[in-house]
């Protein structure tokens, strides 16, 4: 619809039923809207335009259609805000102007008093009653104090937030900044520090200077000169990339950290101990959390860059989708690094089962990470590691590589998806890639 945001929340309320949900797949305007509103209505301005509506009242009709009219509109609001809610959670207590809207929210709702069933059932009245003794265990003091408390977060459960995974927006890290000679300078910062901090809390080590600049080095010694307003630098950092604070004139001198070359030595006796099955539960338990700590807000946040949004952080999901290229990568780095032709086949192999064991678990983001490392073109040209698979083995790869199909924007793994039911880790990339478009 196209309209102002104001008028695409008069539409919302208009048109809203009382039992709309975040996820009804026959009306996903709900849900849309709530989850992009950031985009073109900032969280501040809902706020005050819900408070607008609520004590907004029609000039024109019967006053039994008034009243009828105005109790629509608040149940909406009330519903509306939910909603709001239980997609955000906790994630709004960030906010003081949003905690205020709900208090003032709740208390203005009390004093209807056709609304007070409906508040009664979307909020949790916390009463803390708590007594003084005076001295005796069997006489209570006659001050009674009596706390009554309405929580709108009270009844959501947010494994995102409560997992130690979670990075959060007011959370601060380990920021690994390194010199030219590779030296380590580690400072505690803010999650989305700007350029500028994080070179300022270097300022007690030797040798600093209010000219250095910083600077990200990838694997291949490509370097990117990084604005001094930029946000968030070392959670969205590649996963073979490093931050290196330096001077104009150490920036041309200025090489790889040794690491960024890659291992030389490979792990294939230490996995050849590890069955396919084990592997992928421990990788699927690991990968569980790192997902569910990541909120589906942070998709919208990434499309639309950390500039737009300083206030939040989309350090969960770039996690999460450097996980799979370091899987993908692990499984192709493994393989070249087994220069024993019988070993490699049974490594790969090996491999092979995990990827099975990864797709019958529904962990779809790390399965076809290991699809692609094991099609990559340093694998798949390894003919005489081919040949040595079983016959079995050669067929249940390409099985699995047919869920890697591209064609009709990836109709075999979206049709796939369908018949899966939760809980799934599915494909990140390409989710938000669909999210993009």
């Amino acid at each position: 619809m196209a309209g102002t945001p104001e008028k695409i929340l008069d539409y919302l309320l208009e048109t809203m039923r009382s039992d709309s949900t975040l996820y009804d797949p026959a009306d996903t305007f709900l849900g849309d809207f709530l989850l992009t509103h950031n985009v073109f209505m900032p969280t501040p301005q809902l706020c005050r335009i819900l408070l607008e509506h609520f004590h907004a009242e029609p000039s024109d009709g019967t006053e039994h259609d008034k009243a009828a009219y105005v109790l629509s509109k608040r149940q909406k609001i009330l519903w509306l805000v939910n909603q709001w809610v239980m997609l955000y959670g906790r994630l709004l207590q960030a906010e003081s102007s949003t905690l205020a809207f709900l208090q003032n929210l709740s208390e203005c709702a009390a004093q209807d008093s056709r609304l007070g069933p409906i508040l009664r059932d979307q909020l949790h009245d916390h009463r803390c009653n708590r007594t003084l003794e005076n001295g005796s265990s069997h006489t209570l003091s006659p001050k009674l104090q009596v706390q009554n408390a309405v929580d709108w977060f009270a009844s959501q459960e947010e494994p995102f937030l409560n997992s130690s995974y979670t990075i959060r927006a007011q959370d601060k890290i380990a920021y690994d900044i390194y010199r030219p000679d590779y030296s380590c300078l580690t400072s505690v910062l803010p999650v989305n520090a700007p350029v500028q901090e994080v070179l300022a809390s270097l300022a007690d080590n030797q040798g600093w200077s209010k000219e250095w600049i910083l600077v990200k080095v990838n694997s291949a010694g490509d370097k990117e000169v990084l604005p001094m307003e930029s946000i968030g630098v070392f959670t969205s950092l590649g996963l073979n990339e490093r931050l290196f604070a330096v001077s104009l004139q150490e920036l041309h001198t200025l090489a790889p950290h040794p690491e960024q070359l890659g291992p030389t030595v490979g792990s294939w006796d230490s996995l050849d101990f590890i069955s396919s099955k084990d592997l992928s539960n421990q990788l699927t338990e690991h990968d569980w959390n790192l997902f569910k700590s990541t909120h589906q807000v942070e998709l919208i946040y990434s499309i639309f860059g950390p500039q737009k949004f300083p206030s939040a952080t989309t350090a969960n999901l770039e996690r999460f989708l450097r996980r799979f290229n370091e899987l993908q990568f692990w499984v192709t780095t493994e393989l070249c690094l087994c220069h024993d032709v019988i070993k490699r086949a049974q490594l790969l192999r090996k491999f092979i089962k995990l990827a099975a064991h990864l797709k019958d678990q529904k962990n779809l983001n790390s399965f076809f990470a290991v699809m692609f490392g094991l099609g990559h073109s340093s694998i798949s040209r390894l003919s005489r590691t081919w040949e040595k698979l079983p016959h079995k083995t050669r067929k249940l790869y390409n099985s699995l590589e047919r869920m890697l199909d591209p064609s009709w924007n990836h109709r075999i793994y979206r049709l796939a998806m369908a018949k899966l039911t939760p809980p799934i880790i599915p494909f990140m990339p390409l989710l938000l890639k669909g999210t993009v478009t």
